[in-house]
């Protein structure tokens, strides 16, 4: 009988560890095939050039090729979408776009980035500013913040959307200088860029498109967005600098969907940690004064938090629903 029951104990200790056992397996082989990274952007350009530099970085450090599949459109929610619903074993992941906070509570994609993505890292920022044509008017953004006050509406900027970072931080920016400009919609950057260039808009707010025709003397760069001056412009000041309390460097961030095992995220943790540091993607933001902005997952799972809440704020203050219901 003794034998018996002690048998019967030592069944129920190998049946409750052999999950476990198997857990920790699959983990410590992980991973053994490729790993596909969503890259919610267009082939070929900033956001993907960078991310293909991380990728080719994780790759040494998993052991297997992180391949990049391009899901563009709605702003970078399509592929953000794709990714929370794929299945959650580490075999896919990608970049979030910190814009999900806000389009999340517009209604414009159905995630809640509080609940449905698992957080490996952030890794960088962006350089987004404010550029005119060389023969415009404003030698300054005080002459431009002036101008704008004595004619609202009147000034038209591009950008790369409603809702995204380019129209949602110049209204931040015009809201703090008292300014009201007129926003002129476009479906990305390169095309809002187009528009500046071919003199169908009078100014620009996006990213870094600009910084080529500033060097070549055809844009003038008014003001860059974020917390310090760039590399690049060193003589061009922030908003902050010019007495407007706005940053916007929309982190660039990696994850994957919800659910991911413990271990896995562990892994994949120590790979984009090192390879956010690795000598290809630093260059890469180098060359499009991208600032490194690295955060474990903890600390980054945090500031999508706080970014939400921030979000919720923005979003009343500028009446940004009311804006884009009328677009």
């Amino acid at each position: 009988m003794r034998s018996n029951r002690r048998q019967l104990v030592l069944g129920s200790l190998a049946a409750a560890i052999l999950p476990l056992s198997t857990a920790r397996a699959f983990a410590a082989g992980y991973p053994d095939r490729p790993v596909t990274f969503i890259c919610p952007w267009p082939a070929g350009g900033t956001a993907d050039v960078t991310m293909r530099a991380l990728c080719t970085a994780a790759s040494r450090e998993l052991g297997q090729s992180v391949v990049v599949d391009n899901k563009a459109g709605a702003s970078g929610m399509i592929g953000l979408k794709a990714l929370a619903s794929a299945k959650p074993d580490g075999y896919t992941i990608g970049q979030i776009p910190i814009s999900v906070t806000r389009f999340s509570q517009l209604g414009m994609v159905q995630i809640d980035p509080t609940k449905d993505l698992a957080y490996i890292a952030r890794v960088s920022g962006q350089t987004f500013g404010i550029a005119v044509r060389a023969e415009a008017p404003w030698k300054t953004l005080k002459d431009l913040v002036a101008d704008a006050k004595a004619n609202p509406d009147k000034i038209t900027y591009g950008t790369a959307g409603l809702g995204g970072a380019t129209h949602v931080g110049m209204e931040e920016f015009a809201l703090a200088a008292g300014a009201k400009f007129n926003a002129i919609p476009y479906k990305g950057g390169s095309e809002a860029l187009q528009g500046l260039m071919g003199g169908h808009v009078d100014v620009l707010a996006d990213s870094s498109s600009w910084a080529p025709h500033v060097k070549a003397g055809k844009l003038r760069l008014l003001a860059t967005w974020g917390e310090q001056r760039t590399t690049e412009f060193q003589d061009v000041p922030t908003l902050k600098e010019s007495g407007y309390n706005v940053v916007v460097d929309a982190p660039n961030g990696i994850g994957a969907p919800k659910g991911l095992p413990a271990d896995v995220l562990a892994r994949l943790r120590a790979a984009f940690k090192v390879a956010a540091a690795s000598p290809e993607f630093t260059a890469a933001c180098a060359r499009i004064d991208a600032p490194l902005l690295y955060l474990d997952a903890p600390e980054y799972e945090k500031y999508v938090a706080a970014s939400y809440e921030k979000e919720k704020a923005l979003i009343q203050r500028l009446k940004l629903k009311e804006l884009i219901s009328k677009s």
